[in-house]
């Protein structure tokens, strides 16, 4: 039905002659059924362009329709598969069966390629947390240079990310995406060993993980756009941040029972062998952009091509920095990013050691504590991005939907950090940890997402910018953090202000964020 309204809207159906036989007429009923039939895999579709090579050709309907069908044969032919309708379906697409094969939308694997990569990206990442705790009672350690330790990883991410954006842009989000896993998986095999030989080494490689692992954010935001309508893409970052969040739960909970298999060593070789088997997947299963895939098919492609959001500027000169800071939607977007990411990292880099420090539980316990949270945080981040896309559907406006997704994403962690000064069991801390980490994931489908709309053309760029800045907020808050625990001896009073950014961020968003076009 979306085909032929849009032929509708550009006039192509409106002037079609209208069928003199029976025949034809019935015809014309088919190809109307074959259009918004959702339930049908097997029935053909005829684009715009067919219809109106029907009416301005002299082709008879039935000789178009013939013309679609042994098309739509000889791809069947060729891949061994029933080609997945691309109707209002979801990003899942149909699943059709022919000779014993299956067919699943070209969205849906790259969804899911994304979520794998963002899982192993994440993973990578929290193995050191994990192991931070062995290494610095192996090398005499104290709190702060823990916080540094954990910081490095940082000083290569906050490069990075603000270029990213550009380069993916640039080059496409396949080949930077492929690079980046490459290099982060060398530097993840590389970790243990620069630890051995020197802090200077330790450093060093930790900042080069980061350099590369900052493309990750930025490339996705640009390459999603390209392959998701804008009513699913909330949902499409949804399942990615899933996967990304999924791999603090398999990293946390796999790492200390691999470590006492294989030791320190094995564990970051293992996840770094992990990064290169995606990458083989990856370059041969997945094409940049949609009409360079050779399995999708027509259908999925104007859907595809129908949803996305068109800037009307032909320049491909991008904002000048000047521009971009003196557009206070922006300001909210930055603001948004540098609250959002001194939480996140404060969680992430700190939780084991939170654990084993105020609760003196074991390093595996630890592992459970800290892995529950982010279980719970890979399903509400799906499901914030899956509301807010059906309120957008529902006919909300997206600048509404983006506030009250955002609002969540910062009020309830806030709430909930407040709140962990009152447990007093590591079953509690853990419940309220879930709390506010599965309520951020809002984030997902706020801020995040308003990247793409402000600036589509440009969004990976402006993403890279906006989490560059945000990643020094990071860098921050991990450190601040080992500082304030060797002073205070205690967590709570960096948690208390965690909150407070929280509360003034949600604030600040609400008064100047907008879902509408600003760079075009």
């Amino acid at each position: 039905m979306a085909a032929i309204s849009r032929c509708l809207a550009n006039g192509s159906l409106s002037s079609l002659s209208s069928p003199t036989t029976k025949h034809q007429r019935s015809r014309l009923r088919i190809v109307s059924s074959a259009v918004r039939s959702p339930i049908d895999s097997n029935k053909i579709t005829l684009s715009c362009s067919d219809l109106s090579k029907w009416n301005s050709n002299g082709l008879s309907l039935d000789e178009t329709w013939r013309e679609r069908r042994r098309e739509d044969e000889g791809r069947r032919k060729e891949t061994g598969v029933v080609q997945c309708s691309a109707g209002l379906e979801g990003i899942g697409g149909r699943v059709g069966r022919e000779r014993g094969g299956l067919a699943i939308s070209e969205r849906a694997k790259v969804v899911a390629m994304m979520a794998v990569v963002m899982l192993l990206c994440n993973a990578d990442r929290v193995v050191m947390s994990v192991a931070v705790v062995p290494l610095a009672a192996q090398y005499g350690w104290s709190s702060s240079f823990v916080g540094i330790v954990q910081s490095s990883f940082l000083w290569g991410y906050v490069i990075s990310s603000m270029v990213g954006g550009t380069l993916a842009d640039r080059y496409g989000g396949k080949r930077v995406m492929a690079c980046a896993a490459a290099l982060w998986s060398l530097a993840t095999f590389l970790t243990p060993l620069a630890a051995h030989k020197s802090t200077a080494a330790l450093l060093a490689i930790r900042a080069l993980f980061g350099l590369a692992e900052g493309v990750a954010f930025p490339t996705m935001s640009t390459f999603l756009p390209r392959w998701f309508p804008t009513h699913e893409r909330a949902t499409a970052v949804g399942i990615s941040m899933a996967g990304f969040h999924l791999g603090n739960v398999v990293s946390f909970l796999a790492s200390p029972i691999i470590m006492s298999y294989i030791g320190i060593k094995g564990t970051f070789a293992f996840f770094a062998s992990l990064g290169y088997a995606w990458l083989c997947v990856w370059l041969l299963f997945i094409s940049n952009e949609p009409h360079d895939s050779p399995h999708i098919s027509r259908a999925e492609l104007d859907l595809i091509q129908a949803g996305r959001t068109e800037s009307k500027s032909k320049s491909n000169k991008f904002p000048s920095l000047r521009l971009l800071m003196s557009k206070i939607q922006m300001w909210a977007i930055v603001v948004a990013n540098i609250v959002n990411n001194w939480g996140y990292f404060v969680l992430l880099s700190w939780m084991p050691v939170y654990f084993k420090t105020v609760y003196d539980v074991n390093l595996k316990q630890a592992a459970w504590f800290s892995a529950i949270p982010w279980a719970v945080m890979a399903l509400s981040g799906y499901v914030a991005g899956a509301s807010a896309d059906f309120l957008i559907k529902s006919g909300f406006s997206v600048t509404l939907v983006r506030k009250i997704v955002q609002s969540i994403g910062f009020v309830g962690p806030g709430v909930a950090l407040l709140c962990l000064s009152f447990a007093k069991t590591p079953a509690v801390a853990a419940l309220l940890m879930t709390i506010a980490l599965s309520l951020s994931s809002f984030s997902q489908a706020g801020y995040f997402c308003n990247v793409q709309d402000v600036a589509p053309k440009y969004a990976g760029s402006l993403h890279g910018i906006t989490n560059g800045i945000g990643t020094v907020a990071a860098i921050i808050s991990t450190i601040g953090t080992g500082y304030f625990v060797q002073w205070l001896g205690s967590f709570q009073a960096f948690l208390t202000l965690t909150a407070v950014l929280y509360f003034s961020a949600t604030v600040f968003y609400n008064l100047y964020a907008t879902g509408d076009l600003i760079f075009s």
